[in-house]
Order: C-alpha cells, then sequence, then structure tokens
C-alpha cells in the first residue's frame, strides 16, 4: 500500500486526482508522505483492537488509549507551540503537518501497546 501510494505521489497522479487547486496541491504534497507512512501502521493497529477486543481487554484498551492520548496530545503541544526549542518558530504556520504527526505519535503507541499485550 505505501509503495503503491509513493508511486502516485512521485508520479502526480495522487495530487491531480484529489484537486485542480495549487494551494490545496501544496497541502496534500506536504501531508501525503506523512500519511503513507502511517497506513501500514495503521493497519496493525485496526487489526490488534480487533484481536484485543475479541479476548475481551476493553479495559486494558481503554487505560492504553488513555496514555496513547497523552503521548499524542503533549506531541501537538510541543510541535505546535515550540516549547522546548522543538517545534517551528513560526508558532501555527505549520498546524496540519502537526495534527497529522501527532495522529502518527497516537497510532504508534496503541501499536506499541496492543503489541505488548497480544505478545503477552
Amino acid at each position: 500500500l505505501s509503495g503503491a501510494l509513493s508511486i502516485g505521489l512521485l508520479s502526480g497522479f495522487l495530487l491531480d486526482f484529489f484537486t485542480t487547486d495549487g494551494s490545496t496541491k501544496a497541502a496534500l504534497k506536504e501531508l501525503l508522505p506523512l500519511l503513507i507512512v502511517a497506513q501500514p501502521l495503521n493497519s496493525f493497529v485496526f487489526a490488534a483492537d480487533g484481536v484485543l477486543q475479541g479476548a475481551s481487554e476493553f479495559a486494558y484498551q481503554a487505560k492504553t488509549m488513555t496514555l496513547s492520548v497523552f503521548a499524542a496530545v503533549s506531541t501537538f503541544v510541543v510541535l505546535e507551540y515550540d516549547y522546548l526549542g522543538f517545534g517551528s518558530s513560526s508558532q501555527g504556520s505549520d498546524t496540519l503537518p502537526h495534527v497529522w504527526e501527532a495522529l502518527i505519535v497516537l497510532q504508534l503507541a496503541r501499536g506499541l501497546t496492543s503489541l505488548l499485550k497480544v505478545v503477552q
């Protein structure tokens, strides 16, 4: 999936498929690499959700989701508001990529916590 999306990005097909507007294409061009990286991670997380729900691990999922959300929100705050010198100095001009980066952190945390339980 990531390979096919990468080819679509490099060829320009994906950008042309979604819109003809130049400013939208520029924003999408910045986001597509993040989305391409996120797809295999999302697939794993959703499959692990199904396994854990099938095993009636709802309490575990609720607790680990709380931790995952904390990690994602913390990441967003650091990136967006330039705490500790990690974010952009323009304060807010990269909000959309920061949202997607925080979502990837959310899914990564969910994936790691789900993997721990599935392997157990």
